[in-house]
This record gives structure tokens, C-alpha cells and sequence, in this order.
């Protein structure tokens, strides 16, 4: 693969940091103080500022970079890695400025790639235009979720119509008013083949028998700035058959599909976090003076810096191949770097937001710095898109089987 940027890239790289210099940083307290007054502290969509950088990023070409084809930018993935490398330096605020924040991402991806042209028009449309927020219902409080065979909400389905009926947790974005629409999976026919058990059916926020129960805190934190994390509850919710995403038994294979690429955006995403934070921690280990000397010149913070630098350097080269790949073997042909990355991205990150809070002392540990939200959202990304060890299994079982395939055509 060639490592440097084409003139696209390097074009939108360039219109991307200076808006992020002239525009993003100097928003984040406005965005803040915007927020906190807000009437429903979750509807953070409503922030003015955010009106304003969501224009302003519009006007620069900055808008829907993540998505490929004619509704997107039309970017490759090894395209937007740099790009949403710059965004991840203020994730509560940069990818919803450019309309490029999960969990919408994937919602628009799906509706792409298996949306009827109806579906399009009326949910697909709006998110592209940012008018609407989304929401994807998977994970469920009464089953292991990593296990997406073992969801257990049911749609069932009834004449012209698909009832559901089950609870959903931990479904990002719910919070928000603004979340019009829930893309929700479950179980549509428990005696088929395990992988086809499950379907995926479009159920607006606004259908009877759907309750926003609570927002989920992540490690004190409720992530009100993103809409939150929900509890839901689907009772006896009927919707048109015309709302099913794709066939009856589809759901997994379009879970897999959605998965993917949310995967690496959230690796992309990740390394601008480790990014800042290598920043701040050397601008705090030059200011700071203990026992007469910069902490700068500790041998132990000086290892920590470069620690730092080597292991993001490290982890930017699996990123970037995984994209290559992705554009150019496919998700499928790039499974085993996808898991990687999803291994090694929240590990290395969040070691990184450790020693940069170890470096701040107890400011560290404060609202008056980004590091410890940084670290308490990329510690969920341990389990987000499935956990740690379920990749670390699955790749593992995968090595084994090659290396046994090596052995046996020598």
C-alpha cells in the first residue's frame, strides 16, 4: 500500500484541520454552556453552535465524509481514516458537526445497502440532511449480546404488520428526541437455522408501545452530549411489513454488514483521541514543576511520552492497512485486521489517556480536562461491536486453522 495522501485526501485534510483550528476547538466551551442549558439536557442536536459548525462544515465539502458512493463524499476507507483521525481530537463534537457520528454512520449504511427506495426516502434522506437522529436496537439486558444469535426480542408477524415485543439497553443516541428512528433486531423465526433466525425492522420513535425508560451512565458518565444510552422497552409495537430492512432471517448477515466498517470509524476516531492526549500530556509535563525540575525531565514521564508515540504509530499502521484492505479484498477478505484493530485500538488508547491522566496529577481525574471522559468512553469500547474476547476467539480459531492449512501444504 502507498502511505502518502492522494490529492483528495490531502485537499479535504488540509479544509478539515483549519476548520477544526478556526471553528471546532473554539466551539467546545460554547458547545458546553450551550448544552448545560439546555430544556432537555439530551436533545444536544438543539445546541445553536452545533447548527452553526453543521453549516459552516457543509460549506467547506466536510459533510457525510464516512459514507462511500453518490450519497457520500465517495471516499474510500483508506480515504477517511486521516480524516476521521482529526475528528476523533474533539469526539463529543467534531463527527456530528460533519454529520459523521455513530450511531447514525452505520444506520445510514444499512439503509444504503438494504433500504427499499421507500425506506430511503423517508428515514435515509432526512439523516443525510441531518435533520433526524437514529438510533440501532440490538443489545439486550436479559441475554449475553456479544452472542448475537441469543437476542430474544420477538417480531412476530401478524397480517400486514410485524409486532415486537422485548428491552433493549446500552442503544446509544436513544436519549435524543431528535432520534426519530430505531433500526431494532430480533428474532423473527426461533426454529430456523441459527443465523437466520433473526431480522431487522425499521420502528419509529413515535410508534405506541415504545418506552425510552432511562439513559445508561458509563462509568458516572451519562454521554448526554451524544444523546445518551438507553434502556427501551418494544410492547406490543406493531409496525407495516414494508418496515422490514431486507428479507425475513436477514438480520444477522446485516448486522455483520453494519458492524464492519462502525468498527474501524471507532478505531479511526480513537487514534485522534490518543492524539490529544499525547499533546496535552506533553504540554502539562513542560509546565508542571515538581521538586524543583519540569516533570518533563522525569525519566518516567519521558517514557510515558515515548511509549506513547511509538505504540499510536504502531496501531495507526494496522488501522490504515485494514482500510486498504477493506477497499481493496473487501470486509469479508479483511476480517482477521478488522478484529485486530477492534483488539488493539482500546487497549493502546486507553493506556495512552492513563499516563496523560498520571502526567495532569488530580486534574486529570476532573471535568477540567478532556482526559478522563476520553477514558471512560474509549473503556466501553471494549465492548462495544463485541468484546474483547470474543474477537481475541474468533481470531485465534482463525489463526490456528491457517497455520494448520500452512502445515498440511508443505
Amino acid at each position: 500500500m502507498d502511505f502518502t495522501f492522494d490529492a483528495t485526501t490531502e485537499r479535504l485534510r488540509e479544509e478539515l484541520l483549519d476548520f477544526m483550528d478556526t471553528h471546532v476547538h473554539p466551539a467546545e466551551p460554547v458547545f458546553a454552556e450551550q448544552l448545560a442549558v439546555l430544556e432537555n439536557r439530551w436533545a444536544w442536536t438543539e445546541a445553536p453552535v452545533l447548527g452553526e459548525l453543521r453549516a459552516e462544515a457543509r460549506r467547506r465539502g466536510l459533510w457525510n465524509l464516512f459514507l462511500p458512493g453518490d450519497h457520500g463524499a465517495g471516499l474510500t476507507n483508506l480515504q477517511y481514516a486521516p480524516l476521521a483521525e482529526i475528528t476523533g481530537r474533539s469526539l463529543h463534537l467534531a463527527p456530528a458537526a460533519l454529520n459523521c457520528a455513530a450511531p447514525d454512520t452505520g444506520n445510514m449504511e444499512v439503509l444504503t445497502e438494504f433500504g427499499t427506495p421507500g425506506q430511503k426516502r423517508e428515514w435515509l434522506e432526512p439523516l443525510l440532511a441531518g435533520e433526524i437522529r437514529s438510533a440501532f436496537a440490538m443489545t439486550e439486558p436479559d441475554v449475553a449480546s456479544s452472542d448475537a444469535t441469543n437476542i430474544a426480542t420477538r417480531i412476530e408477524r401478524d397480517g400486514d404488520e410485524f409486532v415486537i415485543n422485548g428491552r433493549k439497553w446500552w442503544i446509544t443516541g436513544a436519549m435524543n428526541p431528535h432520534a426519530r428512528i430505531f433500526i431494532v433486531m430480533g428474532k423473527t423465526d426461533p426454529t430456523a437455522d441459527r443465523h437466520r433466525q433473526q431480522s431487522q425492522i425499521l420502528v419509529p420513535r413515535d410508534t405506541p408501545g415504545v418506552v425510552v425508560k432511562r439513559g445508561m451512565e458509563v462509568l458516572g458518565y451519562d454521554d448526554h452530549e451524544h444523546g445518551g444510552h438507553a434502556e427501551m422497552e418494544f410492547t406490543d409495537v406493531r409496525v407495516p411489513a414494508t418496515n422490514l430492512i431486507g428479507g425475513e432471517g436477514d438480520g444477522f448477515a446485516i448486522a455483520q454488514a453494519r458492524l464492519g466498517p462502525g468498527r474501524i470509524h471507532h478505531c479511526m476516531r480513537s487514534i485522534g483521541v490518543a492524539e490529544r492526549a499525547i499533546e496535552l500530556m506533553c504540554a502539562r509535563a513542560e509546565e508542571r514543576v515538581a521538586f524543583g525540575k519540569p516533570i518533563a525531565e522525569q525519566g518516567v514521564v519521558r517514557d510515558w511520552i515515548a511509549e506513547s508515540r511509538v505504540r499510536i504509530e504502531q496501531l495507526r499502521l494496522l488501522v490504515l492497512k485494514t482500510a486498504w484492505l477493506m477497499d481493496t479484498v473487501g470486509n469479508k477478505g479483511a476480517h482477521t485486521e478488522i478484529q485486530a484493530i477492534k483488539i488493539a485500538t482500546p487497549s493502546t488508547v486507553q493506556w495512552i489517556l492513563d499516563k496523560a491522566i498520571q502526567v495532569h496529577g488530580a486534574g486529570g481525574l476532573s471535568q477540567d480536562f478532556p482526559l478522563a471522559s476520553s477514558y471512560a468512553g474509549i473503556r466501553t469500547l471494549r465492548f462495544a461491536d463485541g468484546p474483547d474476547e470474543v474477537h481475541k476467539n474468533a481470531l485465534a480459531r482463525n489463526e490456528i486453522r491457517r497455520q494448520a492449512a500452512a502445515r498440511s501444504a508443505r
